[in-house]
């Protein structure tokens, strides 16, 4: 089976290096790009990659992610910021696994109330599907946006 060439956005948090060890160790999985507002190696910034991940955090641009091939984005970015990066990745083609809050609720009225401003991409929140395999195995399959 060929590897599925992702990529994590937020590559300078925890959230990301947690996912990364995961991701070296997934036989399926090649990490084509870590995307970060600060250019720095993977390595300097999570010295527990050091020798394993030989890669440079880069800049979010949506054209190049899909021109390296990646075929998924993992969001790991802060409360807010995925819903400005989701969009353009959809509109490449770019399947989306987003691990902060901002798709969690599906009802952009609840969302607003739980987090005190309005979703920004109610047309995305609309089929997102909530990503607990023991509920939604069936929908995450083909799903777009998890």
């Amino acid at each position: 089976m060929e590897k599925v060439k992702v990529a994590v956005l937020g590559g300078s948090g925890y959230t990301a290096v947690e996912l990364l060890k995961l991701l070296l160790r997934h036989p399926h999985a090649e990490v084509a790009a870590v995307t970060s507002r600060e250019s720095q190696a993977v390595a300097d910034l999570h010295p527990v990659l050091a020798g394993r991940l030989d890669r440079t955090c880069e800049p979010f641009d949506p054209d190049a992610l899909k021109a390296k091939g990646v075929q998924v984005a993992f969001g790991c970015l802060p409360h807010g910021a995925s819903m400005e990066a989701v969009g353009p990745l959809l509109d490449r083609g770019v399947r989306v696994i987003d691990l902060s809050a901002d798709y969690r609720l599906r009802d952009p009225d609840v969302y607003a109330e739980w987090y005190a401003h309005p979703h920004a991409d109610a047309a995305n929140l609309a089929h997102a599907v909530y990503g607990l395999p023991e509920l939604n195995a069936d929908a995450i399959r083909s799903a777009r946006l998890v």
